[in-house]
């Protein structure tokens, strides 16, 4: 299925995409995926996210929320979505394409957040987290990249693990049960830091916890009857933002294997094949939908059309997949 019309048009594309089509789909020597990957900072999309950053180190001027959002107006409706163009969603975007944390560290971004940067929660400190799960992940993450001292989240997250094995945002409000997408991003956060840092007995034990969550569940599963647990499972969607689907988890799992040298677990082949079923005759990926809210600019496909960037997910996936399971 991976013509060269497929990789031709994938390689086609902005350097934040095209480094890892080269890196990870036509195997190019590090020189050459190198030096695409090194012209984020100076053209396409990371250029431009990095034009827009403020003097005081943020974007659009918050951690979560731009500086202007109204907690009360239209755009704070259910059904208007989270604006993407504060902070943590912009660091989000650079480190997830790949720029360089050179860039940033050059233009003191950790140091400017620390003394400039709160959360919209009770105004707490940038770099020390707060109460959602998913924030705290992404927060290590990204602080993890840019040299900022994240281990206190990393204790938070991993004091904030449910009975049964996984994280909740909601448990503030009370919630006792695991969630799919607070888990699978609190997942990320710690394999980011066992990635960046070799990790402890306990972040790896918390890993490994998490994803027992998931692949007890077959990545899409309620655990009570076996039944998809929603219908956004396969509706595949990029940027991926903080939403779950199967794509999704299984490239965590994907980047797992290349920490801890695992096979895939057979327990994912169901999943496997809905992101299978997915795939058009011609080898690419529709844009499912589109997630509401202000974005600085568009970034992929409108809904309906062939992604490249999930072409490039699915296809490194489904490539990671088929090479270890027979």
């Amino acid at each position: 299925m991976v013509t060269k019309v497929l990789i031709a048009w994938l390689r086609d594309s902005d350097p934040a995409l095209r480094w890892q089509v080269e890196r990870d789909l036509v195997r190019d020597p590090p020189e050459v995926w190198g030096a695409t990957r090194a012209r984020i900072a100076a053209e396409g999309f990371g250029a431009r996210l990095l034009a827009l950053q403020g003097p005081d180190g943020q974007w659009a001027g918050g951690a979560f929320f731009p500086a202007d959002f109204d907690f009360h107006g239209p755009e704070a409706a259910e059904d208007a979505g989270q604006p993407w163009t504060a902070t943590t969603w912009t660091l989000n975007s650079l480190r997830e394409w790949g720029l360089e944390s050179a860039v940033l560290r050059e233009r003191r971004t950790a140091e400017l957040l620390a003394e400039n940067s709160r959360w919209e929660y009770e105004n707490l400190p940038y770099w020390g987290g707060e109460v959602d799960c998913c924030i705290n992940a992404w927060t290590v993450a990204n602080g993890l990249w840019l040299g900022a001292d994240i281990t206190g989240i990393v204790d938070w997250l991993l004091e904030h693990r449910l009975p049964d094995g996984g994280w909740n945002c909601e448990w503030i409000e009370g919630s006792t049960r695991s969630s799919f997408h607070s888990t699978l991003n609190s997942l990320k956060g710690l394999l980011a830091y066992d990635v960046a840092t070799g990790g402890t007995d306990a972040t790896r034990a918390a890993r490994r916890s998490g994803e027992e969550y998931l692949l007890q569940r077959g990545l899409f599963r309620r655990l009570s009857t076996g039944e998809p647990v929603a219908p956004w499972v396969d509706r595949f969607a990029y940027p991926l933002r903080g939403f779950y689907n199967v794509l999704n988890a299984a490239e965590y799992f994907r980047q797992v294997s290349l920490l801890d040298g695992a096979t895939p677990d057979p327990r994912m082949a169901d999943a496997i094949e809905l992101i299978r079923a997915a795939r058009q005759p011609d080898g690419t990926w529709l844009q499912a939908r589109r997630h509401p809210g202000r974005v600085w600019f568009e970034v992929d496909a409108p809904a309906g059309e062939p992604s490249k960037w999930l072409t490039l997910f699915g296809t490194r996936v489904l490539a990671w997949w088929d090479s270890q399971i027979p």
